[in-house]
C-alpha cells in the first residue's frame, strides 16, 4: 500500500473514509512505503453498519440455499486467485512466515467450500410425532451476526467469523483487528467482488480505545442477534457479560493453556518433533499452540534432550506482534528462571528487531511459576516432569483452560482411554496440539469458551429452531 492510503471500512458495499482524523489509527507494522493508517469507526458509523445489515437481511434471508452456495463457491475461487496478494499482506502485518500464511489461506478455501456444500443441509427440518395433527421443526436464520476476529490467523479466523452465519442465511458485520486491518479489509472486499449484495457483509475497524463504545452500540442494536468472538479469555468475559445484559447469545473461542502428554511408551523422536512444531509455529501465537509438556520422570530426561537438540538447529528468530507481547514473555521466562527452572534458547536464532524473541524451552517447570498457569502466546514451551501417569491425570483434571491437547503414545487404546479424561475441545493422538480442519468442530471447555465453529456444528450455531403444528 502507498503511504497516503487509509484502510477503509465497508458499509452497504461502499468504502468509507471520513474526515475524523482523530478516529484513525496507524497500522502497527509499517509497509515499505511508510506508515499506513486505518479508518476507525465512530458510534454513528457502527449504527449505520447495523442498519445496513438489517435492511440486507430482509432479502438475503429469503435467498435459497442453492443461491448462497453458488456465491460461496465463487468467493472461494476468488480467494484462490488472489491468494498470493492476501498472503503477502498477512505476512507483512503479523510477522508470520510463508508456511503459516499458506496454511491459513488453504484452510480458508476449504472452510468456505465446506460451508457452501452444507447450505442445503442446515435448512433441513424434521417432522416429529405429536399426538394429534402434524408437527414440523423448522430452522431459520437469526438475523445480523457480529463477528469479532483476531489478528494472529487473520485470514481463516476473519472468514470463519462470518462465512458460517452468511451460509445459514444470516447477514454479518466483520469487526476486524487493528493489528491486521489491511488483511481483514481485503477479505471483506472479496464478498463484494464475488457478488454478495450490499450489506450482507459490512466491515468495521476501530482504535483500541474506542472498543467499548463501538461494541456497546452494536450489541445493543435490535438487529444484532448473536455475536461470535475469538480472542483472549479476559476480553471474552467482557464480551459475554455485556451480551448477556442485552440478552444476546455469544460463541466464544478463547485462550488455551494447551499441553502435550508424552507417555512412557511414546516414540520420543516423534514427540520432540510435534512439541517443537506445536510450540513454535507462527511464533507460538496460535490459540492451539503447545504451552506445556507433561511427561513422567522415566522419559522426561531423554525427551528434553531430543527437544533441545531440535532447538539447536532453529535458525529463525520469531518476531512477536508487539512490545507488550515481548515484555510478557520476558516476564514469564524471568520468573521461571528465578524460581529454579532451566532456560534454553535457540543459539542460532538471533533476532535483529526490537520484537524478536528466541524460541525458548523451559525445563523443570513447577506450579509456583507463572508460566505454569499463564498462556504465553509466544515461542515459549515449558516441560513438567511428574512421577506417574496418575499425577499427569491429576494435573489435567485441574486445568482451567480446555481448548486443544495432544497425547504421544504407541498404544492407541491407552491414548484413547486417557483422552476421555481430558476436558478439552480437541485431543490429538500422535500429533501436535495445533490442528483444525474445515470438517471438524472447533471450540473449548472451561476458560477456553463455549460453542463450536466448524462444519455442520458451526452452522447450527447460527440458526434458530421453530415449531409449527398443523391441525384439522
Amino acid at each position: 500500500m502507498e503511504s497516503q492510503d487509509t484502510v477503509p471500512l465497508i458499509i452497504d458495499g461502499q468504502d468509507i473514509r471520513c474526515s475524523l482524523k482523530e478516529r484513525q489509527g496507524t497500522v502497527a507494522n509499517q509497509y515499505p512505503g511508510g506508515p499506513v493508517s486505518y479508518q476507525g469507526a465512530t458510534r454513528d458509523l457502527a449504527l449505520q453498519a447495523a442498519q445496513s445489515s438489517a435492511r440486507a437481511f430482509t432479502t438475503w434471508s429469503k435467498t435459497t440455499p442453492i443461491e448462497r452456495r453458488t456465491l460461496l463457491f465463487k468467493l472461494a475461487q476468488i480467494l484462490r486467485d488472489r491468494a498470493d496478494e492476501i498472503k503477502s499482506v498477512c505476512c507483512q502485518e503479523i510477522h508470520c512466515g510463508p508456511l503459516w500464511a499458506d496454511i491459513i489461506t488453504n484452510d480458508s478455501i476449504g472452510l468456505i467450500e465446506e460451508y457452501a456444500a452444507l447450505t442445503t443441509s442446515v435448512a433441513t427440518g424434521s417432522i416429529p410425532y405429536i399426538q394429534q395433527g402434524y408437527g414440523m421443526v423448522l430452522k431459520e436464520p437469526l438475523g445480523v451476526v457480529l463477528g469479532i476476529a483476531p489478528w494472529n490467523a487473520p485470514i481463516i479466523l476473519g472468514l470463519r467469523s462470518v462465512v458460517a452465519p452468511i451460509a445459514a442465511g444470516n447477514v454479518a458485520i466483520l469487526k476486524g483487528s487493528e493489528l491486521s486491518p489491511h488483511t481483514h479489509y481485503l477479505l471483506a472486499s472479496l464478498f463484494r467482488e464475488a457478488g454478495f449484495p450490499p450489506g450482507v457483509l459490512n466491515f468495521l475497524l476501530h482504535r483500541p480505545d474506542d472498543a467499548p463504545e463501538i461494541f456497546d452500540a452494536l450489541i445493543n442494536h435490535p438487529a444484532i442477534k448473536k455475536c461470535n468472538f475469538t480472542g483472549s479469555t479476559q476480553v471474552g468475559r467482557i464480551i459475554a457479560s455485556q451480551a448477556a445484559m442485552a440478552l444476546k447469545p455469544v460463541l466464544l473461542e478463547l485462550g488455551g493453556k494447551n499441553f502435550t502428554v508424552v507417555l512412557d511408551d511414546a516414540d520420543l523422536d516423534l514427540a520432540a518433533r510435534e512439541v517443537t512444531k506445536g510450540a513454535f509455529l507462527n511464533n507460538g501465537q496460535i490459540c492451539m499452540s503447545t504451552d506445556m509438556v507433561l511427561a513422567t520422570t522415566a522419559v522426561a530426561p531423554a525427551l528434553e534432550a531430543k527437544i533441545l537438540a531440535i532447538l539447536q538447529e532453529i535458525e529463525t528468530a520469531p518476531m512477536v506482534i508487539s512490545p507488550a507481547a515481548k515484555a510478557k514473555l520476558e516476564m514469564l521466562v524471568s520468573d521461571a528462571q528465578d524460581k529454579g527452572a532451566g532456560i534454553h534458547t535457540a543459539p542460532r536464532a538471533v533476532g535483529h528487531t526490537p520484537q524478536s524473541f528466541p524460541p525458548t524451552v523451559v525445563t523443570g517447570l513447577t506450579p509456583e511459576m507463572k508460566l505454569y498457569e499463564i498462556e504465553s502466546f509466544g515461542p515459549v514451551v515449558g516441560i513438567v516432569s511428574l512421577e506417574t501417569e496418575e499425577q499427569i491425570v491429576s494435573v489435567i483434571q485441574e486445568a482451567k483452560y480446555g481448548l486443544s491437547s495432544s497425547i504421544i503414545s504407541r498404544n492407541h487404546y491407552r491414548a484413547l482411554e486417557l483422552a476421555g479424561s481430558i476436558k478439552a475441545g480437541a485431543v490429538h493422538i500422535n500429533s501436535m496440539t495445533v490442528h483444525d480442519e474445515p470438517t471438524l468442530p472447533h471450540g473449548g471447555y472451561g476458560d477456553s469458551g463455549w460453542g463450536r465453529f466448524g462444519a455442520r456444528w458451526g452452522l447450527e450455531e447460527f440458526v434458530q429452531t421453530k415449531v409449527v403444528t398443523l391441525h384439522p
